[in-house]
């Protein structure tokens, strides 16, 4: 079996390069994420073993918004280490101007499970989650989808 750390980054291409990376330029150096590129075609933190990124469409994409429910990412969701951490999220996305897909709450997909969702300025959905213990691993609990 291969030894696989954690998922290494995210990168998400922006239909308002400008106005989305603004976003993250807020959000990502909160969360603790150094920003190691900040240029006019990429943004791309790196923190918390992990990265994120936020990329310059090609031209005939401009504009666009991303749908959740087309071909591609559903969503990103950040893990966070205590339940204040997604309240604080809450109100950090409310701050700059994120949209709130629901504040926090609990949720049926694992014992415990507590998340923010939210979107950024191009619709991309984010979520931020809190899960106590082991989640889905632990014995007897079940994945839950809705």
């Amino acid at each position: 079996m291969m030894d696989i750390s954690g998922m290494a980054h995210v990168i998400v291409t922006a239909g308002d390069f400008e106005k989305t990376a603004a976003f993250y330029r807020k959000l990502l150096p909160a969360m603790g994420l150094t920003i190691v590129s900040d240029t006019d075609e990429i943004f791309y933190c790196v923190g918390a073993r992990t990265a994120f990124g936020v990329r310059k469409p090609h031209d005939e994409f401009r504009g666009e918004r991303a749908n959740q429910w087309r071909v591609g990412l559903h969503h990103y969701c950040f893990r966070a280490k205590t339940r204040e951490t997604v309240d604080e999220m809450h109100e950090l996305v409310k701050a700059i101007g994120g949209t709130i897909v629901h504040a926090p709450e609990e949720g049926p997909w694992a014992p415990g499970y507590y998340s923010v969702l939210f979107e950024d300025p191009d619709g991309m959905r984010g979520e931020v989650n809190f899960v106590p213990g082991k989640g889905v691993l632990a014995e007897g609990a079940e994945f839950r989808p809705r």
